[in-house]
């Protein structure tokens, strides 16, 4: 089922089809929801999201994405949640300026670079464990293997990227 079917069924009270949505974008929208939120609120906020979902889900129309859909949905959970506890929301990682934008451009190039060095699995892997913030759990039933396999490559990973960003100069 596409995600419109989803909010759909969802919308007809199949709360199966709200838990397929929520294993499809939670891990996104936590990651999201992370740049502007306490650690320890986004599981909150995630879940008055998905609860906002299942009671909206009859006035969702398929004439746009889903995504951005349940993205509106999370902002505005987002900020109830910061009116209710008063509390300024975290600048956006994006926005964390360095002292010299030029290096930052580079780095973000290094990055880039050195990601593509890796082999297509070594990507897949990190794609979705470190782009798509998805479980260990989560990438291990993905990628067929045990989740000590994906903690392992990782690890590995992330030493040749460290590797390849000295020897680049970052």
């Amino acid at each position: 089922m596409d995600d419109d079917e989803l909010i759909t069924a969802a919308a007809g009270g199949d709360d199966g089809a709200l838990r397929v949505l929520y294993s499809r974008h939670a891990p996104w929208l936590a990651s999201r929801l992370g740049r502007v939120l306490p650690a320890a609120a986004v599981e909150d906020v995630l879940q008055e999201t998905f609860v906002a979902v299942w009671q909206g889900a009859s006035r969702y129309r398929p004439d746009g994405r889903a995504g951005a859909w349940l993205w509106g949905i999370a902002k505005r959970q987002a900020a109830l949640w910061l009116r209710r506890t008063g509390r300024p929301p975290l600048p956006p990682v994006d926005t964390i300026a360095p002292e010299d934008p030029e290096s930052a451009a580079v780095d973000r190039v290094e990055i880039a670079e050195a990601v593509a060095s890796l082999s297509d699995e070594e990507q897949r892997l990190w794609r979705l464990l470190f782009e798509q913030d998805r479980s260990v759990a989560d990438v291990a039933r993905r990628l067929g293997v045990p989740e000590g396999t994906v903690k392992s490559r990782a690890y590995r990973i992330r030493r040749l990227l460290r590797a390849a960003l000295r020897q680049g100069g970052a």
